[in-house]
This record gives C-alpha cells, sequence and structure tokens, in this order.
C-alpha cells in the first residue's frame, strides 16, 4: 500500500502497518521522471512484499514525501517521517538532497537506504545509519573516464554549474584523467550560456564536452546549439549524470539525443527477477523502466527482507546492514565498507556507459562496462 503525500498528522496511527518514509522528486526544481520511475520501483516492490504475507503478516506502507530537489525541504521530511514512526527511509536521487536527507537521518538514529545518490560524501562523519544501492561517484566516475580515454578523447571540456555535485565530478575526472594524460577544461556556465560555450569549445581544441548541468536547462538548449555549429561537427557530447537515461531527453531534443554517452546501473542482463521485475515497471509506467526503476525496487527488497529478519526496530535495522545478502534485480547486494565512504555501501552494482541508437532513440547501445 502506499500513503501518498499529505499534510502533516494526516497518517493513520494505529500501528497496524510497518512504515517506510519515502524520499522521492516529484515536482521541479526536481527531476520528476527520475521521482517517477523512483516511486514506481518502490511502490511494486511493497505490493509484492503485501501479496506474500508482509512483514511478519503485517503490511507494509510507504509514506511518500515530495523533496522536490530542496535540501531543507528534504531534512524537514525526514523530521517529519521520524515522528510519524516510520521503521526506515528510503529513496532519493538527487544527490545534495540525499546528502541533507542522510544527515539528519544519522542525527535522529534513523536508519536510511538511498536509492539512487553517488555523492560519495553522503554524510561528514562515518555513520552506522546510512546504506546506499548506486555506486559511489568516484566509482561510476572513473569508470566514465576509462571509456573517454578508451575513445581517444585527452582534452575534456566540462560545461558545469556551480554545484557540489558537479564540482565533484570535474575534480574526479581531473584527478584521474592528469595522470593518464587527459586534461579537463572547466567552462563555467553561470557566465557563459549555450552559444559562447562553442566559442570556449573552439578556442580550447576540445574533443568531447561532458554536461555537468541540469536538466532540461540548461542541458537541452547546449545539445541543440553544439549540433548545430559547423565548427564542431566531430566533437563528442558526453552526460556522465544520465540525463539521456529518460524519455524526455528524445522528446525534446529528437535525432540531437542520440550518441550522448552516459552512465547508467544496470548489467548487461538482468537476474530472473530483474526479468520479471521490469516486465511489471513496464506495464505500470507505460514505457521502458530506467536504472532508477529498479533501485527503487532494490530498496525495498533489501528493507523488507531486514524487517522480516529483525522487526521493525531501528537499531537493529541498521546493525544489519553488514549482514545484509539479498537477490536483487541487478545481483546479489551485500554492503561493506569501503574507503573514503562514510555510509554502508553495496560494492557491487553494475555499471555501464551507454547511448542512444541514432539508428533507434529507443534503444541503448552498451559502449563501456564495468
Amino acid at each position: 500500500m502506499t500513503t501518498p503525500p499529505s499534510q502533516p498528522g494526516a497518517e493513520r496511527t494505529d500501528g497496524a502497518s510497518v512504515r517506510i518514509g519515502a524520499l522521492v522528486p516529484l515536482t521541479r526544481p526536481g527531476w520528476i521522471q527520475a521521482g517517477q520511475h523512483l516511486l514506481a520501483g518502490l511502490e511494486l516492490a511493497v505490493r509484492e512484499v503485501n501479496d506474500t504475507g508482509g512483514i511478519a503478516g503485517r503490511p507494509l506502507e510507504l509514506v511518500v514525501r515530495d523533496t522536490a530537489a530542496d535540501p531543507q525541504r528534504a531534512a524537514a521530511a525526514v523530521d517529519e517521517l521520524a515522528g510519524l514512526g516510520v521503521a526506515a527511509l528510503a529513496g532519493e536521487y538527487h544527490s545534495v538532497v540525499a546528502r541533507a536527507a542522510a544527515t539528519r537521518a544519522d542525527a535522529l538514529g534513523l536508519p536510511f537506504l538511498c536509492s539512487s545518490a553517488v555523492l560519495d560524501a553522503l554524510t561528514e562523519q562515518p555513520t552506522e545509519w546510512v546504506a546506499r544501492l548506486s555506486p559511489p561517484q568516484s566509482r561510476g566516475w572513473q569508470v566514465y573516464a576509462d571509456f573517454l580515454l578508451a575513445a581517444g578523447h585527452s582534452r575534456i571540456a566540462v560545461a558545469a554549474q556551480p554545484s557540489v555535485y558537479w564540482a565533484s565530478g570535474t575534480r574526479i575526472l581531473r584527478d584521474y584523467l592528469a595522470p593518464r594524460g587527459g586534461t579537463v577544461i572547466e567552462l563555467d556556465m553561470s557566465a557563459l550560456d549555450a552559444t559562447t560555450v562553442c566559442d570556449e569549445l573552439v578556442e580550447n581544441r576540445a574533443t568531447a564536452l561532458l554536461l555537468l548541468v541540469g536538466h532540461p536547462e540548461p542541458a537541452v538548449p547546449i545539445v541543440k546549439s553544439v549540433r548545430r555549429d559547423q565548427r564542431l561537427a566531430e566533437i563528442m557530447i558526453g552526460a556522465p549524470a544520465g540525463q539521456p537515461e529518460f524519455a524526455e531527453w528524445a522528446t525534446l531534443l529528437g535525432d540531437d539525443s542520440a550518441a550522448i554517452p552516459f552512465l547508467r546501473y544496470l548489467p548487461e542482463r538482468l537476474t530472473p527477477l530483474g526479468v520479471r521485475v521490469e516486465e511489471a515497471l513496464r506495464e505500470q509506467l507505460a514505457a521502458a523502466p530506467s536504472f532508477v526503476a529498479f533501485e527503487g525496487y532494490d530498496t525495498v527488497a533489501v528493507l523488507a527482507d531486514v524487517l522480516r529478519s529483525n522487526g521493525a526496530d531501528r537499531a537493529r535495522t541498521a546493525e544489519s546492514w553488514p549482514r545484509v545478502a539479498v537477490e536483487g534485480t541487478r545481483g546479489q547486494i551485500r554492503f561493506s565498507r569501503m574507503p573514503g565512504i562514510s555510509v554502508w555501501q553495496w560494492a557491487g552494482p553494475p555499471i555501464q556507459v551507454v547511448d542512444r541508437d541514432p539508428a533507434e532513440l529507443d534503444r541503448f547501445r552498451i559502449l563501456h562496462a564495468a
């Protein structure tokens, strides 16, 4: 069952259900499609848990809060959900928002399984309360850097907006590429626009442009401008943060949406569970599910397993992270400690670099995998 966003105090208080708080971006400036896919995965898994007896006979209930990509709103939602008695938190797509939620959950002693945010430092200090399914940014973006080098790109421009997330991505790329002969040229999009960025690319002799900016603005105008500039006919456009994953990208850009490599977290072949879940998600979304939908499903699968084994006690849930062994849609999920990562981390999520096929925009081509 799912509880939609509502006013504080409007939820049931009879204690009959086991509640999970869900943080998802459902309104602007949040990435709405990402939030919809994340929520679809969460909801599907909750329905399946309840169809198979719930949590020791008690129904699992999702209490949804829209973060709208706002860190302060997310932190307030964590406070509210903690007061409503949720057993754990799940979700969130935007990294800066997830960091605010994780910091608050850690302070309150509320278990939080982060579904989809990748920023390495989800909390300033190591915490026992937070675990994560998505790979840390440093891992995924190094895989992307390997792809760039293998494709022959050594002068790489990044069109970046001011953000902890984008700054972290730029630093990861620079630190990884520099010892391997690569140069990262930073273009400050607070000072440039979609037209002037083309001039900078020509002047700096860049062979690749990476979009470290928001979607649809200014990512879509930048792509259109670069694609129409004859001086840049040979330049590769990339989007490591995954903007081309969702159908809206192809809708807004048409043929210009193709051949823009991005990161996604799917294996070449889904597990048998993943194949079944893909079919159910496709029916629910009336579209092909993104990797974010699978992350949502796997989040509830893990939490349900932990809650069945340990009950709804928050401290026992947090103590269970290192003992998790759950078969998810994309492989077996186990959490461990990784150097430089402050939360319990699934070390084995699959990582791909893919793009949309120019001959068939709805088809993705796997260009590189790790």
